[in-house]
């Protein structure tokens, strides 16, 4: 009788469960393997994969001047947004902490930006900003700093691209927000006792409380960035002289405005490997600087 209970207890979850197995084959494992197929294929979309081996990888590391442009600038990018994100959002996350009248609607207010990650109408709204005769300029003009072209020079190109992403820390705010408050207050008024200072305790209590949290920020945002499009595409096409050129635009360029597909596929697990590398180097190192509470 126990069995038969069970038993239709598991079809009942596998019924339930059915959807998302089946989404999960068809639109995420199927592609994925495909993919790696056709990065092994001279394909355009218009006539039948062509089997070519590795020639698009060693194309894509030895001829193409665009690749290797656009694995730096994702890089970079990648490189200098991440840890200015978790700072950001970890400084403004332990001002929230405070008790202070109408926090509730300041956490709101910072959280806002990050409703609208990766939309186009921010790229558009921070392009106008920042473009020649746009908001920005307008107030250095005003205090007697000449204009910048600030998308028009390589110099300043992906700094300001990249500061669109930074602005958007809300996710990982609230995240730090909600680690601050499972921080025990003993810990914070032994280390008083003891004589610590705010920034000793800061450093010795509050980061090896929420290094979990992050760490997994840093996952999160790191894998974010190295896929970076939208903002590339909308705001700078990959310019000024491909500064801003990331993979992810890249990508888009040789499979739908050159109709290279296997070429951009390969691009793709690039993307992948990337992604990859440097999630095992973050878990790698994770174990000299991250403490959970099971731990001694």
């Amino acid at each position: 009788m126990k069995k038969s209970i069970i038993s239709n207890r598991n079809n009942k979850a596998f019924f339930y469960l059915a959807p998302w197995i089946i989404g999960m084959l068809l639109l995420q494992i199927y592609p994925f393997i495909k993919s790696f197929y056709y990065s092994l294929t001279n394909y355009n979309a218009m006539s039948d994969p062509t089997f070519i081996g590795f020639s698009n990888y060693v194309t894509l590391f030895t001829k193409d001047n665009e690749f290797r442009k656009s694995l730096w600038a994702t890089v970079q990018y990648a490189v200098f947004t991440v840890p200015c994100k978790i700072i950001m959002s970890l400084l403004i996350a332990i001002l929230l902490n405070k008790g202070r009248k109408g926090i509730g609607i300041l956490r709101t207010i910072y959280y806002l930006p990050s409703l609208f990650g990766g939309s186009i109408a921010v790229a558009i709204l921070w392009k106008v900003l920042f473009m020649d005769n746009g908001m920005i300029n307008a107030m250095l003009n005003s205090i007697g700093i000449s204009t910048i072209s600030f998308f028009g020079d390589p110099k300043t190109a992906l700094p300001t691209l990249s500061s669109l992403e930074v602005w958007q820390f809300g996710s990982s705010m609230v995240m730090f927000l909600a680690a601050l408050k499972q921080v025990p207050a003993s810990l914070y008024e032994a280390a008083e006792i003891d004589g610590s200072g705010k920034i000793k305790s800061f450093f010795s209590i509050t980061i090896p409380q929420i290094s979990p949290i992050i760490f997994f920020c840093i996952i999160m945002q790191t894998i974010n960035a190295l896929q970076n499009f939208t903002s590339a595409f909308v705001i700078t096409q990959g310019g000024p002289v491909k500064s801003t050129y990331m993979l992810g635009l890249k990508l888009y360029n040789d499979g739908f405005l050159y109709w290279k597909m296997g070429y951009a596929s390969a691009t793709s697990w690039i993307i992948f490997l990337l992604v990859l590398v440097f999630t095992l180097v973050l878990f790698g190192t994770s174990k000299y600087w991250v403490f959970y509470g099971d731990e001694s």
